[in-house]
């Protein structure tokens, strides 16, 4: 499996594949910001607006593939404002149903945190629906709870359901918990 950044260019050239992707994963029960019937066209224009964030350098995609399908992403997109260049937001981690459990959503979070830390964040934050497998998997790549928010967002049937807020330090010691003060 080979995992990448993209760039604009590659983003581009592979919207119809990170589409599809998105297909799969929304009908899987994962919403990522989609309701159920979203179609080929809604999710690539999704992509096709990322491209400028990409462009600028505020968003990261990495893309894993299997063969020529894109089978997983995800995304790091930095904080612009001033006070806020330390830390940055994992976003939409996908992993297409036929490549589950072979290790791909922790390589692509790999990939990331490795990058992460060679770019200087010091912090990462993400957010997932509370109860989901993604949740157990942040967790067991030591990823701390901040907390949870009901009805945060709705799955693909439109049903509200509460988020859990992770989040990640370079200060946090290895073994997870606060760091000493």
């Amino acid at each position: 499996m080979i995992i990448q950044p993209l760039s604009e260019a590659a983003l581009r050239a592979q919207l119809d594949s990170l589409a599809d992707l998105t297909l799969d994963t929304v009908a899987g029960g994962n919403a990522l910001g989609f309701l159920a019937g979203v179609g080929h066209a809604e999710a690539a224009a999704w992509w096709e607006s990322l491209l400028p964030a990409v462009s600028d350098g505020t968003l990261t995609v990495w893309t894993a593939h299997d063969g020529d399908r894109v089978a997983g992403t995800v995304s790091l997109r930095r904080e612009t404002k001033p006070n806020g260049r330390h830390r940055a937001e994992v976003n939409k981690l996908m992993v297409h149903r036929a490549a589950r459990g072979r290790g791909l959503a922790r390589a692509l979070l790999a990939a990331l945190e490795r990058h992460a830390a060679h770019e200087g964040l010091v912090l990462l934050h993400l957010d997932t629906e509370t109860g989901s497998p993604a949740e157990g998997l942040y967790r067991a790549l030591g990823w701390q709870e901040a907390g949870t928010v009901p009805d945060f967002a709705a799955d693909p049937a439109g049903v509200l359901h509460p988020t859990t807020i992770f989040y990640k330090s370079a200060h946090t010691p290895a073994g997870g918990g606060p760091a000493p003060r």
